[in-house]
C-alpha cells in the first residue's frame, strides 16, 4: 500500500546520532541520579541540623530533588 503525500510529509525522519546524544544529555540534566539526590539530601540534612532546625529525611530528599532539577 502506498502512502499519500500528506502521510509521508508528517512522518518524522529518524534522529541522527548527534540528535540522540543531545537528547540524552538534556534528559540527564533534567533528571538527577539517585546518587546525586542522596548526596544533596545529606548536605541539606547537615546544614539543617547545624542550624538546629527540625525536619525529616523525606523533606531533605524532596528539597534535594527540587534543587537539582532547577
Amino acid at each position: 500500500m502506498k502512502k499519500s503525500k500528506k502521510e509521508s510529509k508528517t512522518e518524522k525522519a529518524p534522529k541522527s546520532e548527534k540528535e540522540k546524544k543531545a537528547s540524552k544529555s538534556k534528559e540527564s540534566q533534567i533528571e538527577p541520579t539517585e546518587e546525586e539526590i542522596r548526596e544533596k539530601a545529606l548536605e541539606i540534612y547537615y546544614q539543617r541540623t547545624n542550624r538546629g532546625e527540625e525536619g525529616t529525611a523525606l523533606n531533605d530528599w524532596l528539597m534535594a530533588e527540587e534543587w537539582l532539577k532547577e
